[in-house]
């Protein structure tokens, strides 16, 4: 693959977000998305690699955007798959946090996947009838498949994060791993690669730089060991000092640090706890 420059890289990203906006049918929603969308995470790293990335994370610089940006694509939810768990977002008055609330389940998905990392279409559909076929070709491009409680995945590899939004500063005090603060800022088009970032991609190393959620983090680091990473056993224990830090026997902080856990066993598991606890005051995790 070709290696990229912060040039083609903005480009390439221009290209993908540009490609998306166009099949957004509200003005306003599509202004929004130009001038405060921000790209940051693994598809930088994929870029800088040479690899095509496996989905771009998208953020807002204001929960305004985010909001309306979530909005607009619970509605479109909502409206295309009524047989479907019904998507509200919702927003924590205290926090300002942004959250998509699905009925009765944990996630909603279009074809029951159970991960918002598995978030790729199928490559080759089985053999369908041709009118089968006409079905699966009417689907749009960047429709939304998958919620979870901080995410919107969309078909074509856009995941829409609305559980942090700001500046790209404040949307890297809740990143944990220092190769992940490259960023893409969609109303300048420019590319942001800091210097330790790059170093840490090029190393393939570890860098825990501190985060909101450790738990998210540990469980994380597996993806990158097993993509080949190296990691020592200083930023575990940094990772497991932070850990020590919460009380995961509060149901509120066991469900705050899991949520950042995007794995639909976990938001079933947190539903079904919630009801026990509903059900069962002296119920303890």
């Amino acid at each position: 693959g070709l290696r990229l420059n912060a040039k083609n890289i903005a480009k390439h990203l221009n290209v993908k977000l540009n490609d998306w906006v166009s099949h957004v049918d509200d003005e306003k929603v599509q202004k929004v998305i130009k001038d405060n969308a921000i790209v940051t995470g693994g598809a930088l790293v994929s870029l800088l690699n040479g690899e095509p990335p496996n989905d771009y994370d998208i953020y807002f610089k204001t929960q305004e955007s985010c909001l309306l940006v979530a909005s607009y694509y619970q509605e479109l939810w909502n409206d295309r798959n009524p047989d479907k768990p019904q998507v509200s977002i919702r927003v924590d008055e205290k926090s300002g946090r942004i959250t998509a609330f699905i009925q009765s389940a944990g996630v909603a998905s279009e074809s029951g996947e159970n991960g918002i990392d598995d978030n790729t279409e199928p490559e080759n559909e089985p053999d369908v009838s041709e009118t089968e076929q006409e079905q699966i070709e009417e689907k749009p491009k960047y429709r939304p498949r998958y919620f979870s409680t901080n995410a919107i995945s969309l078909s074509d590899k856009i995941q829409l994060v609305i559980r942090f939004y700001g500046s790209v500063e404040e949307i890297h005090t809740n990143y944990d791993f220092i190769h992940c603060t490259c960023s893409y800022d969609f109303k300048e088009n420019k590319v942001s690669l800091p210097p330790r970032a790059l170093e840490a991609i090029i190393n393939k190393e570890l860098f825990y730089t501190g985060s909101k959620y450790p738990l998210c983090s540990i469980i994380r680091s597996r993806k990158f060991v097993s993509r080949g990473w190296s990691i020592n056993a200083g930023q575990y224990l940094k990772m497991a000092l932070q850990l020590n830090e919460m009380d995961l026997k509060d149901f509120n902080v066991f469900q705050d640090q899991l949520a950042g856990v995007d794995s639909a066993y976990f938001s079933q598991a947190i539903s079904q706890i919630a009801k026990r606890q509903d059900e069962d005051s002296s119920f303890k995790v």
